[in-house]
């Protein structure tokens, strides 16, 4: 499984795992998607604990998300982020989009 959806009252995290490419991208926002639109939460944390591999997928993912996530007013978190990660996110503006969490050394 590419993402494990928890829901707590107005707050839906996703826990990412593995690998975050082109082929596991489309599965991920599938099941987010899903949850944003069943729950509609005022808070999605996306969790990269458990990423061991990211490319430009991953920050489509996050965009896409977070356009979905405005349309009603809600925020986006992006924690535990390796330090790669981390980079990537921020040379790649997501800071302007989500609050970003460096967690995992």
């Amino acid at each position: 499984m590419a993402v494990k959806i928890l829901v707590n009252g107005e707050v839906i995290t996703a826990f990412l795992e593995g690998e975050l490419d082109h082929h596991t991208a489309a599965i991920m926002r599938k099941e987010i998607d899903s949850a944003i639109d069943k729950y509609m939460p005022s808070l999605l944390i996306m969790d990269f604990k458990d990423i061991s591999f990211m490319d430009s997928s991953g920050i489509g993912l996050v965009m896409g998300r977070y356009k979905l996530l405005s349309k009603n007013g809600a925020e986006l978190h992006i924690t535990n982020t390796t330090p790669q990660i981390y980079k990537v996110m921020r040379l790649a503006g997501m800071e302007r989009l989500a609050k970003i969490d460096k967690g995992v050394n």
